[in-house]
């Protein structure tokens, strides 16, 4: 199905009454300014019946005092698929009605956040003091949804009240929240905003950020989280939680940090490391330490056991001159990843041999495969 075609539906799936989480994924902010628009756009052009009869009644002479009677609740509750789509309605006078039913329903709160931004202006008051007032008490739930999308909101031309509020409230009220944005938001752009809070007013010590940065999935989190932790200068509680990572850059962070340790020796292993960046990190604290790089790969390259990419790292820094040949014959080894990483350790010292990577081609291994025509690639017409 179309990306639009899917919008359509979930448009479709609001009017026949469905809840919020069963139209939308609510985790994603856009889908909310999404889901705004289309309904808009559906309810304007007749595709979708007005679901918010609950609110105008007939559409008639009775309208209006309907309408400014609706901060009284004289009307039924709406169901929460009632309430969302007038919410979202084209007709102004209706969204302002609906933020009268919008209090004390946190399904709703994105929305009314959708509304914060409204280009009506009694819309966007009413959406504003509802928000003062839903905040300060949202669970944590609730704002882990709502964030994301006061944030993504904030780069429209009236989406700037609704940050400065969630602003305060991170940055005044209790870190409890600020913390568990960072944990429990699956958006990154939310996680990065309470990272920088939490930096702001000192929420973490080292081993606190060093965790933040293990297990986040944001490179910009896990960056400056990271370099946090190495600067907070406890490294014997921060370097093995940043070198049991299992992101590169993180690894890498714990790496450097054994620098200024003094421990230039532990960063050795690291010399083998699955990721570019830590490797390089490697050979740079080993050699801030007196050790030469090149001699360890060659030594690793030429032992009984060969670890997988000692081949890569050797490529990464030795010469074609001394090394290509010792790469060669390790295309011949035993163990596919080595025979893989023997081949990007050629390629990296421009010592290609086209006829021996053809005959790589036929390898039982795919990544020594992907190798050898990643190598070849400048021989191709």
């Amino acid at each position: 199905m179309a990306h639009g075609e899917s919008r359509k539906a979930a448009v479709r799936r609001l009017g026949r009454g469905l809840p919020l989480y069963r139209v939308l994924d609510v985790t994603r902010p856009k889908g909310w300014a999404h889901l705004d628009e289309d309904v808009r756009l559906t309810v304007r052009y007749g595709a979708l019946a007005p679901a918010h009869g609950w609110l105008t009644g007939a559409h008639g002479p009775g309208w209006r005092g309907l309408w400014e009677r609706a901060a009284d609740r004289v009307r039924e509750t709406p169901t929460e698929a009632q309430l969302a789509l007038a919410l979202c309605d084209p007709d102004g006078r209706i969204r302002h009605a609906a933020l009268a039913y919008a209090a004390g329903r946190p399904e709703v709160l994105p929305l009314v956040v959708v509304r914060a931004a409204d280009w009506v202006q009694p819309v966007r008051a009413r959406a504003l003091a509802l928000l003062r007032e839903a905040l300060p008490t949202a669970s944590h739930e609730t704002l882990a949804v709502t964030a994301p999308v006061i944030l993504r909101l904030a780069r429209r031309l009236r989406g700037g009240a609704a940050a400065e509020l969630l602003d305060g409230l991170l940055r005044g009220g209790d870190g409890a929240r600020v913390k568990a944005l960072l944990f429990g938001c699956r958006d990154g752009v939310t996680r990065r905003a309470a990272l920088a809070v939490a930096l702001d007013r000192g929420l973490y010590d080292g081993l606190g950020l060093a965790l933040v940065a293990a297990d986040d999935h944001d490179p910009v989190v896990q960056e400056r989280a990271a370099s946090a932790a190495v600067a907070a200068g406890a490294p014997d509680a921060t370097v093995p939680v940043l070198l049991g990572s299992r992101f590169g850059r993180v690894r890498a962070a714990g790496v450097t940090a054994l620098r200024g340790a003094g421990r230039h020796a532990e960063a050795e292993p690291y010399l083998y490391d699955r990721s570019g960046r830590t490797r390089a990190c490697a050979r740079w604290v080993v050699r801030q330490g007196g050790g030469d790089p090149v001699t360890l790969y060659r030594a690793a390259c030429a032992g009984a056991e060969v670890p997988a990419r000692a081949p890569l790292g050797l490529g990464e820094c030795g010469s074609r001159a001394v090394d290509a040949a010792l790469l060669r014959e390790l295309t011949r080894h035993r163990e596919g990843r080595v025979r893989a990483s023997a081949v990007a350790g050629l390629r990296l010292l421009d010592a290609v041999e086209p006829a021996r990577m053809e005959a790589l081609l036929g390898d039982p291994e795919p990544a020594v495969v992907r190798e050898a025509r990643r190598a070849l690639w400048p021989w191709r017409v």
